[in-house]
């Protein structure tokens, strides 16, 4: 027979089907047996239908063949198969889809059927007609041998691509359709062979068409490859947590069961399911670039992206799991997703059922929902911190910071639930360790009273608090802020006032001898036991200036320190000593000594490095003298 042209545009159009659409060569089988499940599912339609079709449910399959002597791989479906008009028109014009006008045909019927009748699991995979297109990547021939329902008479349908294709009448016994590929020989940059091997074939099957309704058998094997009836379209209550841990397991490469299986059926403006592990512990790489967050997308039970990351947010990139819809725009190769509305609705779905759980767990299992946050809540903190707070009134109720009195990690709302009645914000500190912390001079007027205090140990914390600015009301407030905002007693207040103007001179000459190191020096008010510490006068913390400065950017930022001295302390009769004979040359240097030796003891209580530490030792060793 006379070969024939394509109808649609030209063999540019079929070159750009098969060599640019389509991202993995071995995405075929994937659109043969999406095809395959779509020719059954028609003829199935015809059995729910229509009387006396002879055919039930459990006739159908799915049979792959391998030939490596001939080079051949085979995929037969027992559907509804094509007449030779079918194979003219659905393979002859490039893009036409079968399916989809067969979708909206039973859609309309739909419409009319009786309330009764059941069409409702009639689910068409295919959408654009090019899937089938994809063969030619690795084949050098195709042929598609059919024989319609109803019909007496076979068809083969045979191409070498964009060149043409012919029609022959052929002889098939049973109705349905073979679609036989003649694997192209093996070339030094691409091993075709490979699909013609049993391995290959199996594992394509599993990793993309396992979820197919219909059984696929491969060979002689009577046993199915493919699953059909995927864990997540189960009930609930038919599945068991052993087979929820066994399936997260094997499908997300973890040892370890997961600390939490979220399992959901939504309807709604996105029809979809879902089922989402929260993992016991972070990968390895977790917080490198190399880890790469994403739900499995599965449309109709086939594996379109492997790593969909459109579905989480960053600070939930944690999840591992999986969603499977029906009602997703895919582009033309089904590879890719088209931004809708029906994405973004899944996304926030899915982002506020993942919140809710995690609250759930935090209620019910603390323990438990405190290792969460020890494996994941760094990734919470930079949720909130991230483009500059957008999503933190999302999380807040998320995160966990440590207390100086309850002695391990608590909420925001569990600590202004044991505030003073006349506290009016949550203090916090900033350190390297919760052993450090515990023993910051800054932090002894508030423990004094009673105050809990939150400890932050990660360099992203104080960050997260600045960009919180407050908590149902309650703002946060360094425990280094210049004023604690505590109130004192009149009798208290004006002592403070008289020692400190009796010794404003003093503080002068100090500030005199540390010149721009120190933005004031000045009486504490709060320490207690400590000679002297630090506080900030600025919005830029010492805590945020160290984490700056450790970034590679090159930029040195400083904080404005204030020094303050403890007027109970004897350290401060020495001071007062020492300024009092400033007219002697040796006495006056000796107050600039204690006042550099002081400065930098406040360095070292924050952990910074003294920046002469040679002067800071002869300093030592001259007051030994």
């Amino acid at each position: 027979m006379t070969k024939k042209q394509f109808k649609a545009e030209s063999k540019r159009l079929l070159n750009l089907m098969i060599n640019s659409i389509y991202t993995h060569k071995e995405i075929f089988l994937r659109e043969l047996i999406s095809n395959a499940s779509d020719a059954i599912d028609k003829l199935y339609y015809r059995c729910l239908t229509e009387e006396n079709t002879g055919l039930s449910r459990d006739d159908f399959k799915i049979q792959i063949t391998i030939d490596e002597e001939k080079r051949t791989l085979t995929i037969s479906d027992n559907g509804i198969g094509m007449t030779k008009e079918d194979l003219e028109s659905n393979l002859g014009t490039i893009a036409r889809s079968g399916s989809l006008q067969f979708k909206d045909e039973i859609e309309m019927d739909s419409k009319k059927a009786d309330a009764n009748e059941s069409t409702g699991d009639i689910d068409i995979i295919g959408q654009f007609g090019v899937g089938f297109y994809s063969s030619f990547m690795v084949s050098s021939k195709v042929q598609v041998i059919s024989k319609a329902y109803g019909e007496g008479v076979a068809y083969c349908w045979e191409s070498t691509g964009a060149d043409g294709y012919t029609i022959n009448e052929t002889t098939k016994d049973g109705v349905g359709i073979d679609v036989i590929l003649s694997i192209k020989e093996d070339t030094e940059d691409e091993k075709y062979g490979e699909y013609l091997q049993e391995y290959t074939i199996r594992n394509l099957i599993k990793r993309y068409s396992d979820y197919i309704r219909y059984p696929i058998h491969l060979g002689l094997d009577e046993t199915p490859i493919n699953s059909m009836v995927p864990i997540w379209k189960k009930n609930k209550s038919e599945v068991t947590q052993e087979e929820y841990n066994e399936f997260y397991k094997e499908k997300f490469f973890d040892f370890a069961d997961p600390m939490k299986v979220i399992h959901s059926s939504v309807e709604g403006m996105a029809i979809y399911n879902a089922l989402l592990y929260i993992p016991e512990k972070a990968p390895y790489n977790y917080y490198t670039k190399d880890y790469e967050k994403g739900l499995q997308l599965y449309s109709s039970g086939v594996l379109i992206m492997d790593k969909c990351a459109d579905l989480l947010p960053d600070y939930f990139s944690f999840v591992k799991g999986l969603v499977d819809s029906q009602d997703l725009s895919l582009n033309i190769s089904r590879e890719m997703l088209q931004h809708d509305r029906q994405l973004r609705a899944i996304e926030t779905r899915l982002e506020k059922k993942i919140k809710s759980e995690l609250l759930e767990l935090l209620k019910t299992d603390r323990e438990k929902y405190e290792a969460f946050f020890k494996s994941f809540g760094l990734q919470i903190k930079f949720g909130i911190y991230d483009k500059f707070g957008l999503h933190k009134d999302n999380l807040k109720d998320l995160v966990m910071f440590y207390s100086s009195s309850e002695k391990k990690p608590v909420t925001f709302a569990e600590y202004i639930s044991r505030m003073n009645e006349d506290q009016n914000y949550i203090y916090y500190t900033c350190g390297e360790s919760i052993e450090k912390l515990d023993r910051m001079p800054q932090t002894e007027l508030l423990k004094d009273k009673g105050i809990e205090i939150l400890y932050c140990t990660e360099d992203v914390d104080e960050f997260v608090l600045k960009v919180l600015i407050e908590f149902d009301g309650k703002q946060f407030k360094s425990v280094s802020d210049e004023d604690l905002g505590i109130e004192e007693n009149e009798a208290d207040k004006e002592a403070a006032k008289k020692q400190a103007e009796d010794n404003k001179d003093l503080f002068a000459a100090m500030k005199e001898a540390l010149g721009d190191k120190v933005m004031e020096v000045r009486l504490s008010q709060r320490l207690k036991t400590h000679p002297v510490c630090f506080s900030s006068g600025g919005e830029v913390s010492i805590e945020m200036e160290k984490v700056l400065n450790a970034m590679p950017t090159g930029e040195k930022i400083k904080a404005d320190k204030v020094l303050e001295i403890n007027g109970s302390h004897p350290v401060f009769n020495a001071l007062k000593q020492a300024h009092a004979q400033q007219n002697d040359a040796t006495a006056g240097d000796k107050l600039k000594e204690y006042t550099h030796l002081l400065y930098n003891q406040a360095l070292l209580i924050e952990g910074m490095t003294i920046e002469d530490p040679v002067a800071f030792s002869n300093s030592i060793c001259n007051l030994m003298k």
